[in-house]
């Protein structure tokens, strides 16, 4: 299963279809647009025309690609009520998303389920990657133990990312998962991945040393606060207004002198010491100190959802 059909799974489905992979479930809550194509590999002109589901549209091109991988879309937003019932039974998972909230509910349900999955990120000209065995290694709480403060990190949108980046991520992870799914788990690199290919530099931090995994809340107290819920965004379709609201209940408070200089090359910005607000593409965004925020030009929860991970990086 590959979980976000943006840049990163992009190839990652590409990567696992060419190599013959029997069965492929691609699932992504997002449409193509225009200003995918610079990143998206599997995307053409004519998918964002018809604002296709992304992981149909990546259905589609994979199905000409290899006839005999079985495809399955699915387009809906990963949360913590159904995160458990799509990935129960697939033999690795996949991380193509673009925000921390999926990735730490992704690592709870596959540390509860016992499915292994591969993290990954990248960025501007930065990537990451770790692969996450449940009873075997560590998982993305032991070496990431809170979550990003909303606004800290920069995005593709705000930041951009090269497609380069994009490509040697993602084929890491694609080699990781075809060492899974053939029973070589030997042979997993068994360490936090980063490549700078501006730069030309990479790191290895080797993780296998870690054995003592009794603090980390999830792999070892079992405590999967993300499944509950109590790390989740909480979206409110503002009646009357054509505005939702997004609240994230353990997001810390954000810098928004950071945030605009982020913001700032992309749309009009404005704060003072309560608020930022943020026009962009006829929306108009209003951020507050505690990472709420209120959407304005839309009363659709995916869309308002999908521009606070673009913008805001939660």
């Amino acid at each position: 299963m590959i979980i976000g059909c943006g840049a990163l799974g992009a190839v990652q489905a590409e990567t696992l279809a060419r190599a013959g992979v029997g069965r492929l479930t691609l699932v992504d809550r997002d449409f193509v647009e225009e200003s995918n194509l610079q990143r998206q590999i599997m995307f053409e002109e004519a998918d964002a025309a018809l604002r296709l589901p992304k992981a149909v549209a990546a259905a589609n091109r994979l199905r000409r690609v290899n006839s005999h991988v079985q495809v399955d879309p699915v387009v809906a937003d990963v949360n913590f009520e159904n995160v458990e019932d799509l990935i129960r039974g697939v033999a690795v998972v996949l991380d193509g998303t673009d925000n921390f909230e999926t990735r730490f509910l992704i690592n709870d349900a596959a540390i509860k389920l016992k499915v292994p999955w591969i993290y990954g990120a990248a960025v501007g000209s930065y990537g990451i990657t770790m692969t996450v065995v449940p009873g075997r290694t560590p998982c993305l709480s032991c070496v990431m133990d809170v979550m990003p403060a909303a606004g800290s990190a920069p995005t593709c949108d705000t930041a951009g990312v090269l497609m380069p980046t994009v490509s040697i991520v993602a084929s890491i992870q694609a080699a990781e998962a075809i060492k899974l799914i053939t029973g070589k788990q030997d042979k997993l690199h068994g360490a936090i991945i980063s490549v700078d290919v501006w730069d030309f530099h990479m790191s290895r931090i080797d993780i296998s040393g870690l054995t003592d995994r009794s603090g980390c809340p999830v792999c070892g107290r079992g405590l999967y606060e993300y499944l509950r819920g109590s790390g989740r965004q909480v979206v409110t379709t503002l009646c009357g207004r054509d505005a939702v609201q997004i609240a994230n209940s353990r997001a810390p408070e954000i810098d928004f002198s950071s945030l605009a200089r982020q913001l700032e090359p992309l749309g009009e910005v404005t704060f003072n010491e309560f608020l930022l607000r943020f026009k962009v593409d006829g929306y108009d965004m209003t951020i507050f100190r505690d990472a709420r925020s209120i959407i304005r030009g839309t009363s659709d929860p995916l869309v308002a959802r999908n521009l606070y991970a673009r913008y805001i990086g939660v």
